[in-house]
């Protein structure tokens, strides 16, 4: 391919991966396959040079499409399939193991949909069952599509697992055990990571080793990522061009110094210490994975290294496009990564805003330019994190200005030189133990970062905004030309955004209600104009994972909460409330056991918040003899005439002693124990005619939650019913002079429902 070709090159690359996530899945094998054969056969007689650009647009287009093609069968959802795999990926926690399989064969249940297009899953394992890369197994997996949780303004899980290849979830089964077919053979990656895992250093130091050096990210742990989250530098961490750059240059002046002792005449002119420096290059960022910002460093050092060995000189952004067009070649699904955008934008504008300038000269100048690049570069980042992730790190662009010379020209170098002397006894081991010492300082000034300006999630409505602003201010101050005066409101309209109105507020009388999609279990957020209570905390997973992680940014104020009762799939992310959040009082039945004190929910109980009344309506007061299903705390909210009623997971019997005491019509009502048949009795489903009906329950749920019979009562009843598990996150507000109106996080996403 000629350089001059890399910009069509790159949007023929963009054109067939944006087509083919446009029609839709496989529509290349029934409509768009047939045209583009037409195409084809029109162009190789009238323009032949087109060819090239719809080859490449067409491999692409294909590529992406076949991804839906390889999910796992809906009609195999909870299914057991037995399949050959080799494992990829192995992360360890406490208990269980999670594995990225890379499927060679899989056999369904006969009579049901065959699961043989299946190419990578993503399981959990619960057993002590050690895996390793590399090794083949024979296992029996549960498994269900690709999917996550829908609720407003949190991480994507669903779109993760898409850009990421992965065509199933699930976990392992113990019967039949899971059985070895062979052992790995060791990479050269994992015997570098065994070997830093016998190092007397310290684990954080093994870990950031392995980050730093062998692009394995998967040994951070969650602490370090939402530290380098919260600190916006995560960057420092991504095998990147000064990585691979410091690798290429460090062969090169090697091999450029052996050279001059060889042939210490011509030196100069010898090409294969270049050829080397690159070969070095290339061998580095396939050790480190060849993760899409690797693969770009490598590139663009390829080129640098064509350009100063006297050849051909490619525009810089001609090399932009062409070590795009070539990562999307290689990785259709990089497209949609949020890191391959993040990098080539930081990249584009290091060329605008250095094009046309002068090289630097001499310390001074190398430091003027690093701090000049670093200010220039931070809000462009910042509103592209923000628009990627909704959360942004205020004090990103002051701890860059310190982060990036210290781990570039201190912990990369010392990681890097750890390696090479790693042969010598003693000496590589001294190295590695003053990067020890490097990353202390480093930690350090992540933590006080942190707690001087912690993580930024704004409302969403000021996302865009915000946005807007901080492009504006990086226009600004980085192209030339602009006058004064419009730098100068930019930074003010900026530095002006802790006093923005944040747009609706909720008045008097007015209480917001989310219910979120948290799998089978239930979490509900009330909250009025100066009242936040959450009813409920969702499950935790066998795994560790609890959803309430993913809600909200840490440091969030509640004023009550009240856990119906102790099971897990009610109380279990009241750990992750207590590590995060702060909790003004709690509320639970007496003699459920939780991990933090809290006052007994009890029937009679009311209170009164920004002219919205709470009620208690169950247990009873004194020592009781029912089940934790039966003690569950139900909570009556009235605004005027309408009122929501949530009654946590007790039964029949429960609901029939309470009549008296509820106020019909309900108005929402969130069904007792996820719609269970041992909740949702006929004559409370007919005293309480409640207009609608929610159920918090789990997609694919093993006990088939909402049960037929449970929906039929509601539906005779003509109430208006809704599903978690279909609908997402559902958000409702009571109003005593509004009817109420519930949108749902699939309607936001464009899926229409009636009611």
């Amino acid at each position: 391919m000629q350089l001059g070709a890399a910009l069509p090159a790159a949007l023929a690359v963009l054109i067939g991966a944006l087509g083919a996530q446009l029609s839709g899945p496989e529509a290349y094998l029934q409509v768009l396959l047939p045209g583009v054969l037409i195409v084809v056969l029109l162009l190789a007689v009238f323009r032949r040079r087109f060819l090239i650009w719809l080859f490449i647009s067409g491999w692409v287009f294909i590529g992406v499409q076949q991804e839906w093609g390889h999910r796992l069968p809906t009609g195999l959802s909870g299914k057991d399939v037995t399949l050959q795999a080799r494992i990829i990926n192995v992360q360890t926690d406490a208990g269980s193991s999670r594995l990225r399989l890379a499927v060679e064969s899989c056999l369904s249940p006969t009579n049901l949909p065959s699961c043989g297009a299946l190419r990578s899953v993503r399981v959990s394992a619960y057993d002590d069952q050690r895996y390793r890369v590399g090794e083949r197994w024979q296992m029996t997996l549960r498994l269900r599509p690709p999917g996550g949780f829908s609720n407003p303004d949190t991480f994507n899980f669903q779109q993760w697992l898409w850009r990421e290849g992965i065509h199933a979830t699930g976990y392992v089964r113990q019967e039949p055990k899971p059985e070895r077919l062979s052992v790995a053979t060791p990479t050269l990656r994992q015997k570098a990571i065994e070997m830093l895992s016998n190092q007397p250093l310290q684990e954080k130091t093994q870990r950031w080793l392995a980050a730093l050096t062998l692009g394995d990210s998967e040994q951070l742990t969650q602490d370090d990522w939402t530290l380098l989250n919260a600190t916006g530098t995560t960057h420092l961490v991504v095998i990147s061009g000064l990585h691979v750059g410091l690798v290429a240059s460090f062969v090169l002046l090697l091999a450029r110094f052996t050279a001059r002792l060889v042939t210490p005449t011509n030196w100069r002119l010898r090409a294969w210490p270049w050829w080397l420096a690159g070969a070095a290059a290339v061998g580095y960022a396939m050790l480190a994975g060849l993760a899409p910002p690797a693969m770009r460093a490598m590139i663009m050092t390829l080129l640098g290294l064509w350009v100063l060995s006297g050849r051909h000189a490619p525009g810089a952004w001609q090399a932009w496009w062409l070590a795009l067009g070539i990562v999307l070649v290689i990785d259709p699904l990089a497209l949609w990564r949020p890191g391959l955008w993040l990098s080539f934008i930081a990249v584009g504008w290091l060329i605008i805003i250095w094009q046309g300038r002068p090289r630097p000269k001499g310390l001074k100048g190398w430091c003027w330019a690093l701090l000049r690049s670093q200010l220039l570069i931070a809000p462009l980042m910042a509103a592209a994190v923000l628009v990627a992730f909704g959360r942004v790190a205020p004090a990103a662009p002051l701890v860059n200005l310190v982060a990036v010379p210290w781990v570039s020209s201190v912990m990369v170098p010392s990681a890097l030189l750890g390696w090479v002397l790693s042969p010598l006894p003693g000496i590589g081991f001294f190295v590695w133990w003053c990067f020890e010492q490097a990353l202390q300082v480093f930690h350090q000034l992540l933590v006080m970062t942190v707690q001087w300006a912690p993580l930024l999630q704004p409302p969403a409505i000021l996302v865009f905004p915000l946005v807007g602003a901080l492009l504006l201010i990086s226009l600004c101050w980085g192209l030339p030309n602009v006058p004064g005066w419009l730098r100068t409101s930019a930074t003010l309209l900026l530095l002006s955004f802790p006093w923005w109105s944040v747009g609706e507020q909720l008045s008097q009388g007015e209480l917001r209600v989310i219910v979120y999609d948290v799998g089978q279990g239930q979490l509900i957020e009330l909250r009025s104009a100066n009242y936040r209570l959450l009813y409920d905390t969702g499950p935790q997973f066998r795994s560790g994972f609890m959803p309430l992680q993913t809600l909200w940014s840490p440091g969030q104020v509640f004023d009550h909460v009240i856990v119906s009762h102790a099971d897990n799939d009610h109380a279990g992310g009241v750990s992750a409330l207590l590590k995060q959040h702060q909790v003004m009082q709690w509320s639970a039945p007496r003699g459920e056991l939780l991990p933090v004190a809290s006052e007994a929910c009890v029937q009679g109980q009311q209170w009164r918040r920004d002219g919205i009344d709470y009620q208690i309506l169950w247990p009873p007061k004194g020592e009781n003899a029912f089940s934790s299903n039966d003690r569950s705390c139900v909570l009556q909210v009235s605004v005027g005439g309408q009122r929501l009623l949530i009654t946590g997971d007790v039964g029949k019997d429960i609901e029939r002693r309470m009549l008296a005491n509820i106020a019909p019509p309900i108005s929402v009502l969130v069904a007792g124990h996820h719609g269970s048949n041992t909740s949702s009795g006929v004559q409370f489903v007919q005293v309480s005619r409640p207009r609608h009906v929610i159920f918090s329950a789990g997609k694919d749920n093993p006990y088939n939650h909402p049960v037929d019979l449970v929906v039929r009562r509601f539906r005779y009843q003509q109430s208006c019913l809704w599903s978690t598990a279909q609908d997402g996150a559902l958000e409702f507000s009571l109003n005593a002079t509004q009817p109420v109106q519930i949108i749902s996080m699939q309607k936001q996403l464009g899926v229409r429902k009636r009611c």
